[in-house]
């Protein structure tokens, strides 16, 4: 399978809006391999074409790999055409006895992106993020590593994920950013409080926010908001739903990547896609989470 080339951010993929977070079909209560690629095909069928996933997106580290490899199948076993799809991977975490630990050191991430090539079954990765910064090992060090695996062909484009603004202008004097990956959602605003978001407009970077609609913990704070209810009411549209649209109508960059188990919650992401909230929806939501002014 060959992937897209194309530069990655707000003008390379006019075909999709909103994408596949791949975790909760690999980690703890995950769903049968059958059922997982029918989520990924149903995410396919409804129009999304970007695809997230890590190589810690497992249960532990025997099972690393897992999501890049079911990701892989469901890409060669669906209908259409493969070579639409943009997979993001990310290295730089691990998985001891099921944790989640940071990883940033060159090594360690030459290693796991030998092995995410493997899975994906690419000569090339599509976007390769660092996962998180770690503590122990210098940012810099992190990012050079990754500029070292783009200048050897082995990954096209470098994204971030969980990085200050700072950091992001760290990055980016050492190799080219096309990505940053950032928890954000309407009860989680740290991204625009500071400033990450606002800096991938400025630099015409794609924000891929993660746990859009509030992740493991959160989805049940969206998924019960009376003001988001009534939105969406109006709309015909679940919480959810309206949750990605309001983060697509917040900034230009945002592709938002919600995680599915069920085909159903795939196809009702993708429907997102298309949900046009009204300026006077945007602003009651706006005033209800304390969006910054």
């Amino acid at each position: 399978m060959t992937l897209p080339t194309a530069t990655f951010g707000p003008t390379g993929l006019e075909t999709t809006v909103i994408g596949l977070g791949g975790m909760p079909l690999s980690i703890q209560g995950r769903p049968d391999r059958a059922e997982a690629l029918r989520v990924i095909h149903a995410a396919l069928d409804a129009g999304m074409r970007l695809i997230d996933t890590a190589d810690v997106y497992c249960l532990d580290d025997d099972d690393i790999g897992h999501n890049e490899a079911l990701i892989a199948e469901a890409l060669r076993t669906w209908s259409g055409d493969a070579d639409e799809a943009l997979v993001c991977t990310k290295g730089g975490l691990s998985r001891p006895g099921g944790a989640w630990e940071t990883d940033g050191d060159p090594e360690h991430l030459r290693a796991a992106c030998e092995r995410s090539l493997r899975a994906l079954g690419v000569s090339a990765i599509a976007v390769y993020q660092l996962h998180a910064p770690d503590d122990d090992v210098p940012f810099a060090d992190s990012v050079a590593a990754l500029a070292r695996l783009r200048d050897e062909g082995k990954i096209q484009h470098v994204g971030l994920s969980n990085v200050s603004r700072a950091e992001l202008d760290e990055a980016r004097a050492i190799v080219p950013i096309v990505s940053v990956q950032n928890r954000c959602n309407p009860f989680d605003l740290r991204a625009f409080e500071g400033g990450v978001v606002a800096r991938c407009e400025e630099l015409g970077l794609a924000f891929l926010p993660y746990s859009p609609v509030g992740g493991g913990h959160g989805k049940t704070r969206v998924g019960d908001d009376q003001i988001l209810i009534h939105v969406g009411q109006a709309h015909g549209a679940s919480t959810y739903e309206v949750a990605l649209a309001w983060l697509r109508r917040k900034s230009a960059s945002m592709f938002p990547i919600p995680g599915a188990s069920r085909a159903e919650s795939a196809e009702s992401s993708a429907r997102a896609a298309t949900l046009e909230l009204a300026a006077e929806d945007v602003a009651r939501i706006d005033a209800h989470v304390g969006f910054p002014a």
